[in-house]
């Protein structure tokens, strides 16, 4: 069965995070509204200026940031896209490749530029537990509010 075609749109959503690199930022406005929002576990804003410093912060906190995109489905103007982020923590956090999992849903406006932007990924799992000491108390709570196995 083949996959639906995507819209122009989504295409140029996912072929900019699959390469993002610090020079794209930029072009951060060809792609997301003036007025979008964008939502994850750490940040909520809703101008272009900040969406283009939460990316920029990703890169001072991580090396070798990559997105990769297996799954995307649209329907309208809404998308959503399953992804794997893998990156290196920089030092003195824990080294080696990472990868956190997660999916994003996206809304397009009439010129096909992202007007919403929510995250959802678990960040307890995916960051926290990988964290020296944080991740010792997160494995514990996990495993004290875990069901019993048969």
């Amino acid at each position: 069965m083949n996959p639906a075609p995507r819209s122009a749109a989504l295409e140029r959503l996912i072929a900019f995070y699959e390469s993002i690199g610090p020079g794209d930022l930029d072009r951060i406005g060809d792609l997301y509204a003036p007025n979008a929002t964008f939502k994850d576990p750490f940040n909520e804003v809703s101008d272009l200026a900040s969406v283009r410093r939460i990316f920029a912060h990703m890169f001072e906190q991580v090396e070798a940031p990559r997105f990769e995109v297996p799954l995307a489905i649209e329907q309208g103007r809404d998308a959503m896209l399953v992804w794997n982020f893998r990156f290196a923590f920089r030092r003195p956090l824990p080294t080696g490749p990472q990868c956190i999992r997660g999916c994003t849903h996206v809304r397009f406006d009439d010129a096909g530029r992202v007007a919403w932007h929510r995250d959802y990924w678990d960040a307890a799992e995916e960051l926290y537990a990988k964290l020296p000491l944080v991740g010792a108390v997160v494995r514990l709570l996990r495993r004290r509010g875990a069901a019993p196995a048969v």
